[in-house]
């Protein structure tokens, strides 16, 4: 797994052994490209941040900032070692998703990725359908701010802060990138 482009380009990454399971770097790619020009001076959230591959790429194509949050300690090590070799910042924060978003301040972020455990449960308050059908995820996106997920089914249809803009299956994983449309 190494950073696609940007200040850290070819940097390879650590993973967390038996913690995370990295979104593939292609994927990473397709996703990246669809956000263009929404990535530069964004400040961005990687939940389920594992290695913080995506939050990395992030920051290395210009990215104003990024939190990353993962309840593993073996992960936020493992997150804040990347951040270290690939000179860059970040905000590490080793909390549970669900309890960081409902937290965070109102419109902080204008890309929010996830990229959770597939074995997460449906009934999870931290699972990407809790948090789409819920207020705090679409509280704490900036209007026109965008939410990608990756998920081992199809994405949930969006609830009526969001408009599904892309919905793709990448092997055995399906991407899906919502834009928040109205004030939740």
């Amino acid at each position: 797994m190494r950073v696609i482009a940007g200040t850290a380009r070819g940097l390879r990454l650590d993973c967390p052994a038996g913690v995370a399971r990295p979104m593939m770097d292609r994927v990473r790619g397709a996703v990246f490209s669809s956000l263009g020009e929404a990535v530069p001076g964004a400040r961005a959230l990687d939940l389920f941040a594992g290695s913080g591959a995506i939050g990395i790429e992030a920051l290395s194509r210009g990215a104003a900032s990024c939190d990353f949050v993962d309840r593993n300690r073996k992960a936020s090590e493992v997150i804040r070692s990347n951040l270290a070799r690939a000179k860059l910042t970040g905000s590490v924060r080793m909390q549970d998703v669900a309890a960081y978003i409902g937290r965070a301040a109102p419109a902080t972020f204008d890309l929010v990725f996830a990229d959770p455990p597939f074995a997460l449960e449906t009934g999870d308050p931290a699972h990407p359908h809790s948090l789409l059908a819920g207020s705090d995820l679409a509280r704490c996106v900036a209007p026109g701010g965008f939410f990608v997920v990756e998920l081992p089914h199809e994405p949930p249809r969006p609830a009526p802060s969001w408009e599904l803009l892309r919905n793709r299956r990448y092997g055995q994983a399906w991407v899906a990138m919502y834009r928040r449309t109205s004030d939740a």
